[in-house]
């Protein structure tokens, strides 16, 4: 029972990572796109808040995948992803399509939250480098 514990456990970390490192590695060559954004938020310092978004989803996501200092990379997306989920998916701000899109968008990323809290909760497992 334990091994299909860690397995399982080992998927879900995998698949949970995969949205962060596909974000985080396309913010390598979108990075003015994604600064921008940033900046048409109203945040302050977007390159900053860019190289944080890139570093946080690309790092932060293989750390998970492989299970290395896996409760602090999932806090850390925690975070990222509430700040972002607030400011990028405020579709109480926001009128129709765009208002449903985005609160689906909203949804997802509790979800993806609440999958994070859970590798907080009760790590890795053994099938990770924190293990070895």
């Amino acid at each position: 029972m334990n091994g299909t514990r860690d397995l399982l456990a080992l998927i879900g970390r995998v698949l949970l990572s995969v949205l962060f490192v596909y974000s985080g590695y396309g913010k390598i060559g979108g990075f003015e796109g994604t600064a921008h954004a940033i900046a048409s938020k109203g945040l302050p310092l977007p390159e900053v808040g860019a190289t944080i978004a890139l570093v946080v989803e690309l790092i932060g996501g293989l750390m998970l995948a492989v299970g290395w200092k896996t409760r602090w990379a999932a806090a850390a997306i925690i975070f990222f992803t509430a700040v972002a989920t607030y400011y990028f998916h405020d579709f109480w701000h926001m009128a129709d399509e765009a208002a449903r899109t985005n609160q689906i968008m909203f949804l997802k990323n509790i979800a993806i939250i609440g999958g994070m809290f859970l590798v907080v909760a009760f790590g890795p497992g053994r099938l990770s480098l924190d293990r070895r």
